[in-house]
């Protein structure tokens, strides 16, 4: 059943980094409880074709708003949402700081991307040891890039970067818990433990079903 209150739908996964970036947004602005969740399962090999009129690319998140419009790409959700509420706003105002926040959304969705072309290449029936390989390469570029990250973080407002960046590493944990990749970037794991304290994150967390 949808939320008594809810006004906008959204085509869902809690596999989903990307979904749940935008319910990160949403819970942070107060405005979960607006939101019907219709589950959605999309993949490379799998496209619900009930989506296509909604979104032609067949992806998620996608949101239909409370006159029949349709939202895509959750970048393009969360600024919508932002505008929602009295909540802080998670978008800078144009300017140096919003190019900053952009900038780290940029590294943290960048980051969700490559980890769900990872998870797709490494569950075929033959995976390419040369793409996996690259995908190792990145991830063990990008780890130290985000520890060296922690102190703009630390200094910055929280912002639409910050939810992109800790989004990444939940999904980083969540499907691949055996790297254990905390002990050799303590820095960006102690800011972590902190992300994932808040509400909205706990609020949000993947589920594998």
């Amino acid at each position: 059943m949808p939320p008594p209150q809810a006004t906008m739908q959204l085509h869902w996964s809690s596999r989903s980094p990307f979904v749940r970036k935008v319910m990160v947004c949403a819970h942070e602005r107060g405005l979960d409880a607006q939101i019907e969740r219709l589950p959605t399962v999309v993949a490379l090999t799998r496209t619900d074709r009930s989506l296509l009129p909604r979104n032609p690319l067949g992806r998620i998140p996608t949101l239909v708003l409370p006159d029949g419009g349709i939202l895509f790409d959750s970048i393009t959700i969360c600024e919508y949402l932002d505008g929602l509420g009295e909540a802080p706003r998670l978008f800078p105002a144009p300017g140096p700081g919003r190019i900053d926040a952009m900038q780290r959304h940029a590294l943290g969705t960048g980051f969700m991307e490559m980890l769900l072309l990872w998870r797709g290449e490494s569950l075929r029936t033959s995976p390419d040891p040369a793409i996996i390989e690259g995908f190792e390469l990145k991830r063990a570029a990008v780890l130290p890039a985000l520890d060296a990250l922690v102190p703009r973080l630390e200094a910055t407002p929280y912002d639409i970067g910050h939810v992109a960046i800790g989004c990444s590493l939940a999904y980083l944990d969540f499907r691949w818990p055996e790297f254990g990749w905390r002990a050799a970037h303590p820095a960006i794991a102690d800011w972590q433990a902190g992300f994932e304290a808040r509400p909205a994150v706990r609020a949000t967390a993947h589920i594998d079903a």
